[in-house]
């Protein structure tokens, strides 16, 4: 991001990013940070259609132990001319340092380029993401719901019809015992990911319309980062590696954010994510084996400060009771009792 690097795109980009635009002669771009400038690496020509050069022109772009950019034109258009897929190449083989510096320019190349352009996005680490079969597989992954058991079918159709039942007296504990919706195979598979510290984040929503919980992003972040990815008119759900020392030991601990910014959001939003949350968290815990130490829920990602963030994985279990402690007695022997209460009217002291 442009207010965490700095990083921005020469006149010459701006100028190619306008003629790639405007008109059908590029297929492919591939833009590198160089110099801390964004530079253009090299472009290939459109020839034939998109999908006959998707491999031909992207695979020899794709360095083994380097992060870039490319972006591909379809044939496809929008209201803004011709649509484009945006891949993040991030190798596994690249320096921890490329690798945070191109995650945290990519909005920046998006803003550059014009992000009512770009039809997709794709992240990938291994080249087989970024061959053609590799996207379709991409589109299939998000168009298909994940399939299911007939027995998680079955749970599927009782908490929908939980969620549907009038709200009344009788009914309304029905409502809250949460929904079941399936999640998509993209999500499983980040979450994997995350698991196996691949990845450090994950974000998920809810496609009320599908009825599914999707990937929303596994961008690389830093706890100095968390709450920039806190969207301020929608819930997510978040799953952050927080990383950290206690007491002298390094630890690597799995945080749960709910995040939900208030009335920004319609009510049917936030009962939803409500629901979904409960059945979502089991599934990882118990399914994925994902080990979550501390779930939160937050309004504003102004709140995740390291202190709160600290403070929250690891509470002081004894700081309410060292603020009543009794305090201690006078040291030595106690003196003889000492009467504090005046004498009675019509009574002399001896």
């Amino acid at each position: 991001m442009s207010h965490q690097t700095g990083i921005q795109a020469g006149n010459d980009v701006k100028d190619i990013f306008a003629q790639a635009r405007n008109g059908d002669e590029y297929r492919a771009l591939k833009i590198v940070i160089d110099d801390e400038q964004l530079t253009l690496g090299c472009s290939r020509k459109a020839s034939k259609k998109w999908d006959q050069e998707f491999d031909c022109h992207v695979l020899p772009m794709l360095e083994e132990e380097m992060p870039c950019y490319i972006l591909y034109r379809l044939d496809s258009r929008n209201n803004q001319g011709y649509e484009w897929v945006f891949l993040a190449w991030s190798p596994d083989k690249s320096a921890v340092r490329y690798k945070m510096l191109y995650a945290a320019t990519r909005a920046t190349l998006k803003k550059e380029f014009g992000g009512g352009h770009i039809k997709d996005e794709i992240f990938a680490t291994v080249k087989d993401e970024l061959t053609l079969c590799g996207y379709r597989r991409h589109l299939s992954s998000q168009a298909a719901p994940l399939p299911l058991t007939a027995a998680e079918e079955e749970l599927r159709q009782i908490k929908l019809n939980e969620v549907q039942t009038d709200i009344s007296v009788d009914t309304k504990h029905q409502t809250l015992q949460g929904v079941a919706f399936p999640i998509h195979s993209e999500a499983v598979a980040a979450l994997e990911r995350f698991r196996e510290k691949r990845i450090n984040y994950v974000q998920l929503e809810v496609d009320s319309v599908q009825e599914l919980i999707r990937l929303c992003s596994t961008e690389p972040t830093e706890l100095k980062d968390l709450p920039l990815r806190i969207p301020k008119d929608t819930p997510r759900y978040h799953f952050f590696l927080y990383k950290h020392s206690h007491e002298g030991d390094y630890l690597e601990s799995t945080v749960f954010i709910y995040s939900m910014p208030g009335y920004n959001c319609s009510i049917k939003e936030r009962m939803l994510y409500s629901s979904c949350k409960s059945p979502l968290v089991d599934m990882v815990e118990n399914k994925l084996q994902i080990e979550i130490e501390k779930k939160l829920e937050i309004d504003n990602g102004d709140d995740l400060t390291s202190e709160f963030m600290y403070e929250e994985v690891h509470p002081k279990q004894h700081a309410h009771k060292q603020a009543f402690a009794k305090p201690k007695g006078p040291r030595g022997k106690r003196g003889g009792r000492r009467i504090t209460q005046p004498p009675a009217e019509g009574e002399e002291d001896d």
